[in-house]
Order: structure tokens, then C-alpha cells, then sequence
């Protein structure tokens, strides 16, 4: 596609947002009774180092909810890209942890940022949201009705914790919630308009996967009548994870680069899925791109969900060259979704 296409889709801005001061796994440690070698353990098979969270763990308070968070990223994203909110006519967010289950959480973000009169989407899906989201907003903008497109992602799972349970007493499925995730939003202002020296966002591609599958991770909305369940409000099987994602994601790479018809030894960046640090390692060996630098955020992040396709789409911005390519990936594990884009800077 010629970059002077109006039709072509350009990412002009990246913004996100962090809730309060990093708690590293000491912090956790202590604050959940573990032993000081369970921190060892963490750092040895885990690879997560720090994580932010929405929920002061020693109070209780909680700090923010994911529509502070997607505000914050929103605004920030159209104050990089130069773009008032008047000016966008489109918003798509995917998150798996809504405030609410109504009102929308993305239509509270807009209102906050004073965006009205346009088509708004909140898609519900795992990891993969914010792809999805980036896909729904692509194809919307590819049809010409849209110009300019306001895309969110993020996650608040710290309320989902127990903040009263000793973590020596939980199943390996609960346990490894508490280690892996954080919380975190962040914001794409994408345009069909043209802009000097713009990353195009060349492909998208999101498939379910689920059939026969299943879930490798389970978020419960637990309401009045059942709110007293033994169900755990989340789990997660690491096991099934570890099996399939790297398959998943190598799947993904293929495609893309199918579509695009680009060489493995073309790839500049790779934005790999990001569950821990240690995992992330191991599917980045999987996927073979020789030529490609790793874009990660999670060891310091923690899986905020789908906010981290954002985090890793700021860092690789920054980064990509002119002619530079990059390839990100997100897999979502609860009834398996694999998903991925491609940029390309001009």
C-alpha cells in the first residue's frame, strides 16, 4: 500500500498509565506471609520483579479504577498525537475487568475526555482485547466512514484479590494470580490521515482458537445470589499456558508474515506475549525472528492485561526506525484467542 493512501491506517500516539509506586515480591511477601524463599522462587521461575496495583495492599484503599487509568492513558495519548477530543470519531476499548457491568467502561472514559456523538465499542476478552480492539478500529477507519479513532485497553485485577488470604494455604491456580498480574490501561489514537514519518499498522489478525479446548483461565462476576460461591474468583492453569502459547504465538508470526510477504530476518522488533518475564523468554526462542529485538515490559509492568500491548506499543515507537518493521503478539487463554499486528514505520 502507498503511505500517501488515505486509507492507510497510522498509530500517531501511544499513551498509559500506572497505578501507584511499584510492589516488588518482597512487598508481597510480606504482606501475604510468605517465606523469604518464596521471593527466590518467584525470581527463579516466574520473572516478575515488580507489578503495579489499583489496591493499596497493606489498606485495602483502593486507589483507582480502570476508567482513572484509561482516562489517564486516553488523555495523554491525544495530547502526544496533537488531537482533540472533537476530533475523534470513533473509540473501541477492550478490557476483561470492567468497573461496571453498566455503564460501559469505555463510555464513562469518553465522556470523561469529552468525546460524544460518536460509535464507542467495549469488547470483553482477555489479552487479546486490545488487539481486538485495534482490529475493530482498523477495519472501521478502512471503510472510510471514520477518520480518526480513539483505541483502549486495560485491566484492574488487584480488587480480585483476597487481601485476608495466606498465600502458603492456596492452590497452585490461585496462588500464581497474585505473582503475575497488575493492573494498568493505555490508549492508541489511530488515523486514516496523513502524517510524516507515521508507523502504519499493516495487519491485524485475531482468531478463536477455543474449540475443544479448555479454559486455561477462569475471572468469576460473582452477583448477589452467588457471591458466596466456593468457586475461586480467579484462576489460572500455568501448566496448559506454558503448553500452548508458544505454539500459539508462533502461529500467529507465521500469518503475519504470510500476508505481508515479509522475511523472518526482516523483522526489526518483536512484541512477544508478555504473561512473565520467564515465559516470555521461552516463547521468544520459539518464534526464531534471528534479526529481531525484543520489545518487554512485564518484569517491571506485571500482566496488566490489556494494557500491556500498549506499554510495548509505546516502547516500540520509540525505537523503529524509518523503514522499521515490528511484530507484536497476544494470546488470550481463557477460551484461547491468538492474535497479532504488524507495523511499519515510513
Amino acid at each position: 500500500m502507498d503511505p500517501s493512501d488515505p486509507l492507510d491506517t497510522r498509530i500517531l500516539s501511544v499513551g498509559t498509565a500506572l497505578p501507584g509506586p511499584a510492589v516488588d515480591n518482597a512487598a508481597l511477601a510480606r504482606r501475604f506471609g510468605m517465606d523469604p524463599l518464596w521471593e527466590q522462587w518467584v525470581d527463579a521461575f516466574i520473572g516478575t520483579r515488580t507489578r503495579h496495583l489499583a489496591v493499596d495492599i497493606d489498606t485495602g484503599r483502593i486507589r483507582c479504577s480502570l476508567a482513572d487509568l484509561a482516562e489517564q492513558a486516553g488523555r495523554s495519548a491525544l495530547e502526544s498525537a496533537g488531537v482533540a477530543p472533537a476530533d475523534i470519531d470513533l473509540v473501541v476499548m477492550g478490557t476483561s475487568t470492567p468497573d461496571q457491568l453498566m455503564p460501559a467502561t469505555v463510555n464513562v472514559v469518553a465522556d470523561r475526555l469529552g468525546i460524544d456523538q460518536v460509535p464507542s465499542f467495549q469488547l470483553q476478552s482477555g489479552c487479546s482485547g486490545a488487539v481486538q480492539a485495534l482490529d475493530v478500529a482498523r477495519q472501521m477507519l478502512l471503510t472510510g466512514r471514520h477518520r480518526t479513532a480513539l483505541v483502549l485497553g486495560g485491566d484492574v485485577v488487584a480488587r480480585f484479590y483476597d487481601l485476608r488470604a495466606r498465600l502458603a494455604s492456596l492452590p497452585p491456580s490461585q496462588l500464581v494470580n497474585y505473582v503475575l498480574f497488575g493492573d494498568g490501561a493505555g490508549a492508541a489514537v489511530l488515523t486514516t490521515a496523513p502524517a510524516p514519518d507515521a508507523v502504519r499498522l499493516r495487519a491485524v489478525h485475531t482468531r478463536l482458537v477455543g474449540l475443544g479446548r479448555e479454559p486455561g483461565a477462569v475471572l468469576e462476576w460473582f452477583g448477589p445470589v452467588d457471591r458466596h460461591s466456593e468457586r475461586a474468583p480467579a484462576a489460572e492453569d500455568y501448566k496448559a499456558i506454558e503448553q500452548h502459547v508458544p505454539v500459539l504465538a508462533a502461529e500467529v508470526v507465521d500469518t503475519l508474515l504470510d500476508e505481508l510477504g515479509w522475511e523472518r530476518e526482516q523483522v526489526d522488533h518483536l512484541l512477544p506475549p508478555q504473561l512473565s518475564g520467564r515465559m516470555t523468554q521461552r516463547i521468544v526462542r520459539h518464534l526464531n525472528l534471528p534479526g529481531a529485538a525484543e520489545v518487554s515490559c512485564v518484569d517491571e509492568t506485571g500482566n496488566n492485561g490489556n494494557g500491556l500491548s500498549f506499554f510495548q506499543l509505546e516502547r516500540a515507537l520509540a525505537k523503529l526506525g524509518p523503514g522499521g518493521r515490528a511484530i507484536g503478539i497476544a494470546i488470550e487463554s481463557s477460551k484461547w484467542i491468538k492474535s497479532g499486528f504488524a507495523l511499519e514505520r515510513d
